[in-house]
């Protein structure tokens, strides 16, 4: 069974940068797309942000074009979301996910993710 932790996350003012880490407990290298997902309190899970294989084709929300970007390091199994200009609506727990399958377009992340992390917590506040 594959796990993934997930790490990074924390209180950050508006405004602010995280990045968040993602491993895998065993070694993967490219057997899977990897994605990340966050959900705030009292609303539903949204898709994030995916990446390929390869690494070599990512795909992102539209509220966060231009902020954050999606990276693997495939020698450590490892998968990053870097945060930049964090915002109050960022708030959320966000979880990594891992699929066999890469798929595109803006409906990608629905019925996606063979496995998951735990989730870790991003707080933006003044």
């Amino acid at each position: 069974q594959l796990q993934l932790v997930e790490s990074g996350g924390g209180l950050v003012q508006p405004g602010g940068s995280l990045r968040l880490s993602c491993a895998a407990s065993e070694f993967t290298g490219d057997s899977y797309a990897l994605g990340w997902f966050r959900q705030a309190p009292g609303k539903e899970r949204e898709g994030v942000a995916s990446i390929n294989h390869s690494g070599s084709v990512t795909n992102y929300v539209d509220s966060v074009k231009g902020r954050f970007t999606i990276s693997r390091d495939n020698a450590q199994d490892t998968v990053y979301l870097q945060m930049n200009n964090l915002q109050p609506e960022d708030t959320a727990v966000y979880y990594c996910a891992a699929d066999r399958f890469y798929v595109y377009g803006p409906d990608w992340y629905r019925d996606w993710g063979d496995y998951w992390g735990q989730g870790t917590q991003v707080t933006v506040s003044s």
